[in-house]
């Protein structure tokens, strides 16, 4: 017995799930859709060699029916196991994609703030303003978190009002000037404050959001930090923890977790530093771990700015540096490629896609093959836990 390692790459979905009309998304593809742009508008194929000798295009085909431009002509590595997921909570947001793989699916309603300007409740806004102490908020509404500090940073700076908006996922975002009225330590503190208060309201997360700039021109930061509810379930990191086995949450994954089944947390921003780190864990990590990284950028970056090249460039970057795990790894030691949702940068509006994932396992010792649809998310997680011989988890069906 050795390690497992995952490495999740925020957003990247592979064909919308059957019921992606009823989110808006009928017809997001995130993967395919960057690949044809990159053919009409780069003039060239998306170049993800490894990923494709992983089996991602005969996923991607096994899902939709279609290959992916560009990752045809590759042939799968013998050590492979290759297949696609569909989700089965009710959500397509980052928690509840995550929860899901780690065998906790999200089977109730998360709290969604309308999309009206306010947004939110007066009496959730008054009690955040007299257990803060500030003197108002700004925003109040759906927002691109790009656009509105650029809409309210000057007043933010000058009045000490936190800027405080959401979007379609189940949201409470603040952002804050580094440089003014406390900076990062004050953003914390108030971020905390607004997690305890919006309890009742079953948002999933509190988003502190630090930008830095000034006279209308600003930028966010690498400062980010995500307050989490807490599953209401154990997962498989609860499991791993409780058993004496070593969990390590690499970038916002101790975040996503509330911190809850997590051993070592190591902060990482930045995909450059996100893979950096990952790759000193494999070096390290005792036998018995589970590393657990999210490539956060792919989604903050460039699904929800639509930026498609941008995403094209980040997949073939990653893609580049994948054979450097092969260094690292054990003779035991097994790899998962996946992903929490969509976020096709293709399609309309700014928001997530709900969307297949795909599920590309490798190690020296894996007996490769296609595993086909899995039902639910969970079959990641469940397969974990035979593989480090723990009891099974509530949902999930292994394919180890």
């Amino acid at each position: 017995m050795s390690r497992a390692v995952i490495l999740l790459l925020d957003s990247f979905g592979i064909g919308c799930l059957p019921d992606a009309a009823k989110f808006g998304d009928t017809g997001a593809n995130t993967l395919r859709n960057i690949a044809l742009h990159c053919q009409n508008v780069r003039h060239s194929n998306l170049k993800l060699p490894n990923l494709a000798k992983l089996g991602l295009n005969e996923a991607a085909k096994n899902c939709t029916g279609q290959s992916v431009p560009g990752l045809e002509n590759y042939s799968i590595l013998p050590n492979v196991l290759y297949g696609f997921a569909a989700e089965k909570s009710l959500g397509k947001d980052t928690t509840s994609g995550h929860w899901e793989i780690m065998g906790a699916p999200v089977l109730f309603e998360w709290g969604y703030f309308p999309k009206t300007c306010p947004s939110f409740p007066k009496e959730l806004t008054a009690a955040f303003i007299k257990a803060a102490n500030i003197p108002g908020i700004l925003g109040d509404k759906h927002a691109s978190g790009t656009d509105i500090i650029n809409e309210y940073g000057d007043e933010h700076v000058k009045t000490g009002k936190p800027i405080v908006y959401t979007s379609a996922d189940s949201v409470f975002q603040i952002a804050y000037h580094e440089g003014a009225n406390g900076g990062l330590e004050r953003l914390y503190e108030i971020c905390k404050i607004a997690r305890e208060i919006l309890e009742p309201y079953n948002i999933a997360r509190v988003i502190a959001r630090p930008f830095i700039g000034k006279d209308g021109k600003y930028e966010r930061t690498e400062h980010r930090h995500d307050y989490s509810l807490a599953p209401q379930t154990p997962t498989l990191l609860d499991k791993l923890v409780a058993n004496n086995d070593t969990v390590i949450g690499v970038g916002k994954i101790p975040d996503i977790f509330a911190h809850q089944g997590i051993s070592k947390a190591v902060e990482a921003h930045g995909h450059t530093e996100l893979f950096d780190k990952t790759m000193e864990e494999i070096k390290t990590a005792p036998d018995r771990s589970l590393i657990f990284t999210n490539f956060v950028d792919f989604d903050m970056k460039f699904g929800h700015r639509r930026d498609v090249l941008g995403y094209a460039n980040a997949l073939e970057e990653f893609d580049k540096r994948l054979p450097e795990i092969n260094n690292y790894l054990k003779p035991d030691d097994i790899v998962i490629i996946t992903a929490d949702h969509g976020c096709d940068p293709t399609y309309k509006g700014s928001d997530h896609t709900r969307e297949y994932i795909p599920v590309l396992v490798f190690g020296n010792k894996i007996q490769g093959g296609s595993i086909v649809k899995r039902e639910t998310f969970s079959d990641i997680g469940q397969s974990l836990a035979t593989y480090f011989g723990i009891p099974p988890l509530a949902y999930g069906k292994s394919f180890l």
